[in-house]
């Protein structure tokens, strides 16, 4: 269903003229009619085209605004009656103004233009790209705007879950891939799609995770190239593709029943969301939307030629969001996926563009947009940035000189020192105590900046780069990968197979020890591979979708996985409010930490007293050969070891009743393991939250 109707009755002035808000096609109940409005400063001319299956190239009617009536300040706006329509179901617009790319005017009489605010996106059968990028109509070739249901059943506005804290753990997914293989056990109308989400809940459940995070769901351009959804057309409707059958009207529907029965489990649902650019790309790209509609007013323009995009997102176009229609649409668009979808937070795909003034400065101080997000949707939704660009060079503002008030961040500093340490690459000893303990040199924790641990997103794989598997199969110095003495999965030995295992539970142990926001990517819990490759964000086959069959292989690392999760959502002493502060003591092998360049082991005390937390002692040895510790708090019959990667299962992470306590304060930590011990506190206090 199409929720974009309107309970409040029009004034005697719009029921003849139109209403300029909302902007988009709205259906009125009480004067059963629809209003279409738009925004564009330069248009001479609007047309309102409404089609009527099966014909999607001669429109069944034809509406042409006049100025002055229909036309409030930069807002052509019309209401249309529902007797006139008939059975028109699509609607989409032609504008007519000057093309004079000198002045950032893109004009074009004989292009159909899709609606910016369509809140379903239909493809035609005839659709094609290339027809928007050449010269000439594209009539039967355009996307098109799915008119609002006329029967009124009103959403209730959605509210999310209890927001999660200490036992927050982040899954990101990609709709398709997470269910589309022949080996996930569902029916071939359910598999890649919203639904095939909604049936995984239980596998959801039982892994442990309180959070999924998808990749970008807005509707894409299928003909673009990019798979994985970072080249939006538009930023209300869902991508039909991910609906069973393909169907776009029924898209909302089902993502909407996806969200209720995610949050039924008690999983938070974050979008990954991309307001800085869209599928148009740079001047030889597509005339869809926005470039026809009102160029200047939606992309950013180069100031010393105004033919040329501004372009640090690398993908053609960056949007102007410092103009104020732009922002409006981002906030538009933000509100109805939180309130009418129920969406618990955003990922924002290239934040630091935000930052952008209308001179192409960053502003690290006070970007309008980045404020009006934060002023409106901090205190119900979950925002988070990936603080970056697509263009190298400036724009890396992670930590404290991302200026969103609070605003979590994906941490690639977290990244790249545990892909490094891990390995064994030399010096980043001092970086890895930093990391676990919550990155204060980018989140610092002093008096005037106050910041909270849990701002760090912390991942060693997501979307980008390798998957956890290929990290420790393929040998990639761009990617901080090393494949354990074997390339790639083909007839590997034994000894390769049980280290990369290790270094996959050493991966992730740490991920789970550390302050902060953990999350990884789908699959990772089975070791998924995507054969080594780092970036196939143009596939749609089975190098990128999820293998099930492979958790079956690896049912040990999914248990570690399963229990690693556990482990950290029953202990609040790990993923605090706060920073551990004096509540961490560092250590080394036999005393003090080594932070010489050459050292690869570490080890900490976690007390977890103010938390009415049990105790941990945690021992990282990342060198190549065993190594003796001496536990420096307690005596030995006080611990339990609870977790040592370099066993197998079900001792690599043992349960409750099988913990065995140390003989000796001296422990043979393994080459490449992590090793933790917890002694119990009598004082201890059941964690709140899912565990």
């Amino acid at each position: 269903m199409s929720s974009n109707q309107n309970r409040i009755p029009l004034d005697n002035w719009s029921r003849v003229e139109g209403s300029a808000l909302p902007l988009g096609a709205t259906w009125f109940a009480s004067e059963q009619a629809y209003n279409f409005s738009i925004y564009s400063k330069n248009a001479t001319s609007v047309s309102l085209l409404l089609y009527q299956e099966p014909d999607f190239t001669v429109p069944a009617k034809v509406y042409r605004f006049s100025f002055p009536t229909n036309k409030t300040s930069r807002v052509w706006h019309m209401l249309v009656p529902a007797a006139e329509i008939g059975e028109a179901r699509y609607y989409a617009y032609k504008l007519d103004g000057p093309f004079n790319p000198v002045t950032g005017d893109r004009f074009d009489d004989i292009k159909i233009l899709l609606d910016p605010y369509a809140r379903r996106i239909f493809l035609p059968p005839d659709f094609s790209r290339r027809a928007a990028c050449a010269p000439g109509p594209n009539d039967g070739k355009a996307p098109l705007g799915i008119l609002p249901d006329r029967t009124f059943a009103a959403a209730k506005p959605q509210t999310g879950v209890q927001r999660h804290t200490h036992d927050l753990v982040i899954y990101e997914l990609h709709v398709r891939n997470f269910t589309r293989h022949s080996s996930c056990k569902l029916d071939d109308r359910t598999r890649g799609t919203y639904a095939g989400v909604g049936a995984m809940v239980p596998y959801l459940k039982e892994l442990g995770v309180t959070a999924v995070e998808l990749m970008p769901v807005h509707q894409c351009d299928l003909q673009e190239g990019s798979h994985w959804g970072y080249m939006p057309l538009g930023f209300f409707a869902p991508h039909h593709l991910y609906a069973e059958n393909a169907d776009a009207h029924a898209a909302p529907a089902e993502f909407r029943e996806m969200v209720e029965a995610l949050h039924r489990a008690g999983i938070e649902v974050i979008l990954d969301v991309v307001y800085n650019h869209t599928t148009e790309g740079d001047r030889s790209g597509p005339t869809y939307s926005f470039r026809g509609i009102d160029n200047s007013t939606y992309y950013a323009l180069d100031h010393n030629d105004l033919s040329q995009y501004v372009n640090f997102s690398a993908c053609g176009n960056d949007l102007r969001n410092a103009h104020p229609l732009v922002r409006k649409l981002v906030f538009d668009s933000l509100h109805y996926w939180a309130t009418e979808i129920g969406i618990d937070g955003f990922r924002f795909d290239l934040a630091s563009i935000f930052m952008r003034d209308s001179s192409g400065s960053l502003n690290y101080h006070d970007p309008a947009i980045i404020a009006e997000i934060t002023g409106y949707f901090a205190k119900n939704v979950r925002l988070i940035a990936e603080p970056w660009q697509g263009e190298p060079g400036s724009g890396y503002v992670l930590g404290r000189s991302f200026p969103g008030l609070g605003w979590q961040q994906w941490n690639g500093k977290f990244r790249d020192d545990l892909r490094g340490f891990v390995k064994g690459d030399n010096g980043l000893v001092s970086a890895v105590m930093t990391r676990l303990y919550g990155s204060t040199d980018l989140f610092p924790d002093d008096l005037a900046n106050a910041s909270r641990p849990s701002q760090s997103v912390n991942f060693v794989t997501c979307h980008d780069g390798m998957c956890l598997n290929d990290l420790v199969s393929y040998t990639n110095d761009s990617q901080g990968s090393w494949n354990c003495g074997w390339e790639g999965d083909s007839d590997v030995p034994e000894d390769v197979i049980a280290l990369r295992k290790r270094q996959v539970k050493n991966f992730f142990a740490l991920l789970m020890l550390a302050n902060g926001t953990p999350m990884f990517r789908a699959g990772d819990e089975f070791m998924n591979t995507q054969c080594g490759d780092p970036n196939p964000y143009r596939r749609d086959d089975e190098t990128v979708w999820l293998d099930w069959r492979r958790l079956e292989l690896n049912r040990d690392i999914f248990r570690f996985f399963k229990q690693m999760i556990a482990f950290r959502k029953c202990h609040p002493s790990i993923g605090r409010s706060g920073f551990w502060r004096d509540q961490v003591h560092w250590y080394g092998v036999t005393g003090q930490p080594d932070l010489s360049h050459d050292s690869h082991t570490l080890a900490f005390f976690l007390s977890g007293s103010q938390v009415g937390d049990d105790d941990l002692y945690v021992m990282i040895n990342a060198f190549w050969q065993n190594l003796d510790f001496v536990v420096q708090e307690g005596t030995a019959e006080e611990w339990l070891r609870v977790i040592d990667t370099s066993r197998s299962a079900p001792e690599d992470i043992s349960e409750p009743e099988r913990r065995e306590s140390l003989s000796s304060i001296r422990y043979k930590v393994a080459a490449r393991s992590v090793v933790v011990l917890m002694r119990s506190r009598s004082d201890k206090v059941k964690p709140q939250g899912d565990v």
